[in-house]
């Protein structure tokens, strides 16, 4: 009789607790995506050998974007201490500007793409004081050389900083509340966004810190233990996600800043066949992860990869990626 007491009671809080979740999930109702968007990286470009201002540029004339995330990558900016060389940054922000486009600019010592933590040599060299000091130098010429460009319209500070995810020898989230507030502090008029990873971290820390919070999504990857992997998650995931971090640290817009469009490797993509590549992202997995992402419960969404697929358009033959990333984007435009 106890033993059975005890099955009912279990029964009724699992019930319970389906219950919660499936009002959690309805609360958050499914969008048809408004924008697609894209992170564009100048080294990243470099590395499969292209040149990167016809890539950049063919982003607009020829995908077609009207959005696009860059990042002041701190090692590149700035050399040598309190030297600055913006020449990149302007130029990519010219061209944005002559095409129409917003953008989403990162700073920080943890910026996209891999070795995630870009920080110049010379930085190790001080002591963490001095360090966080040349830091902040950084961000405030950042900050103070574009916020008179009005095509940017977010500021991103730092990337992922609460997860333990690249090369990175400092704690990118050490400084990171007073990183905010000194953006806010020069330029008050735009808002900052933080972001997180979609699969592996909880959202709360880095939303209660943003006016926009961004966060990843992927699907297929490589992991060193399991091999290749597909996540088994639901779309209601990133929905359920949502509404427990709204809950938490009060609703604000959530975009989707980093969307898979290339692959996750055991290697560096420009390192590998394109063999290799389409084991974790191919076009029929670019199509599902469209399909997968539309029903998440966000509209906007910046797509990861562009490079790749504008190299594989240009010296592979091979326009599949880019055409259907073009495709996506014209129904949104």
């Amino acid at each position: 009789m106890r033993k059975k007491k005890k099955t009912i009671f279990l029964t009724i809080i699992l019930a319970a607790i389906c219950a919660a979740v499936f009002v959690l999930v309805k609360s958050v109702p499914i969008q048809t995506p408004k924008v697609y968007g894209v992170t564009f990286s100048v080294f990243y470009a470099e590395e499969f050998g292209l040149d990167w201002k016809k890539t950049y540029t063919a982003l607009f004339e020829d995908l077609g974007i009207r959005n696009v995330r860059i990042s002041a990558y701190w090692n590149d900016t700035e050399k040598l201490l309190n030297q600055y060389d913006f020449t990149k940054l302007d130029w990519q922000v010219d061209e944005a500007k002559r095409h129409g486009a917003t953008i989403i600019l990162a700073m920080g010592q943890k910026l996209p793409r891999w070795p995630e933590c870009h920080v110049p040599e010379w930085a190790f060299k001080l002591s963490p004081d001095e360090r966080k000091k040349a830091l902040f130098g950084y961000i405030t010429a950042v900050v103070n050389r574009y916020k008179d460009r009005d095509n940017i319209t977010i500021w991103q500070v730092e990337n992922e900083p609460f997860l333990p995810f690249g090369d990175c020898k400092d704690k990118p989230s050490q400084w990171l509340d007073e990183e905010i507030a000194l953006v806010k502090s020069l330029d008050a008029s735009r808002p900052v966004m933080v972001t997180d990873s979609g699969e592996l971290s909880l959202w709360i820390k880095a939303a209660k810190r943003s006016d926009i919070f961004g966060s990843t999504m992927y699907r297929s990857v490589y992991n060193k233990i399991f091999g290749y992997i597909t996540y088994p998650l639901p779309p209601s995931f990133f929905r359920l996600k949502r509404t427990i971090t709204e809950l938490a640290a009060g609703k604000k817009p959530m975009i989707i800043v980093e969307l898979q469009g290339e692959p996750w490797s055991r290697e560096a993509t420009h390192q590998l066949s394109v063999d290799d590549h389409y084991k974790t992202m191919n076009p029929e997995m670019f199509r599902d992860i469209l399909e997968y992402s539309s029903k998440t419960g966000f509209d906007t969404f910046y797509l990861w990869g562009a490079e790749w697929w504008y190299w594989l358009k240009t010296t592979q033959n091979d326009t599949r990626m880019w055409d259907i990333a073009k495709e996506a984007i014209a129904k949104t435009n």
